[in-house]
């Protein structure tokens, strides 16, 4: 969902260089020299405003995250959370993800996370879903051979048509859940995104799978 335009964002973005990358294709290759500490880096692509990234940083300070997004207003809305916080294992990116290859070199990135991801409804938008072919190509060139990609969403046609998609691209699923919240179990590790609280709230299902090439 595009968001209104917030005339402070650019401004904010460009004042804050130490936080947010506009130009990732720089530092491909080099991106722990981003962080305090060379850790295990884990990436969102598709932060929204930023809640998701924010919370796995706080939560896992062994691990380095990058949070990306291409819209101006939502990347200035997760740096404001930033600012507050301050984490030394977060960055963002402000840039289309499509150019994932180019923002990262081969085996650079450990794990992979798409959160309730723009489902392109229609036929001839197949290939604009984060999980068509061609995406899961970018994300096996990128990630390490056991690297794992989770993806989240409330939409059943996109969770259906990516079980499909990652299965015919061979890939192995470690867990399927066709409801997460009615996990114990794994709502007791879960992060929620600003759409899922939303989402899960109302009682609609939250689908989720982990899933590795």
């Amino acid at each position: 969902m595009r968001l209104r335009n917030k005339p402070w964002a650019k401004p904010l973005i460009e004042a804050n260089p130490q936080w947010v990358v506009t130009n990732p294709s720089e530092y491909r290759g080099k991106w722990q020299e981003r962080f305090e500490k060379a850790q295990p880096l884990y990436i969102e692509v598709g932060m929204g405003k930023g809640r998701f990234i924010v919370e796995m940083a706080k939560k896992y300070p062994h691990y380095n995250f990058i949070g990306l997004e291409m819209q101006t207003v939502a990347t200035g809305i997760a740096l404001k959370k930033q600012l507050v916080e301050q984490l030394p294992n977060l960055q963002l990116v402000c840039a289309n993800g499509a150019g994932l290859t180019e923002f990262f070199a081969t085996d650079e990135v450990a794990g992979i996370y798409l959160n309730f991801s723009d489902p392109w409804p229609k036929n001839r938008q197949e290939k604009r879903r984060l999980t068509y072919k061609s995406f899961l190509a970018a994300y096996k060139e990128i990630m390490v051979a056991d690297g794992q990609l989770e993806f989240k969403t409330d939409n059943r046609g996109l969770f259906e048509y990516s079980l499909a998609s990652l299965n015919n691209f061979g890939m192995t699923f470690e867990k399927v859940w066709l409801d997460l919240h009615a996990d114990e179990e794994a709502v007791v590790d879960n992060v929620m995104t600003e759409y899922e609280e939303k989402f899960s709230s109302k009682g609609q299902p939250i689908y989720k799978l982990a899933a590795r090439f």
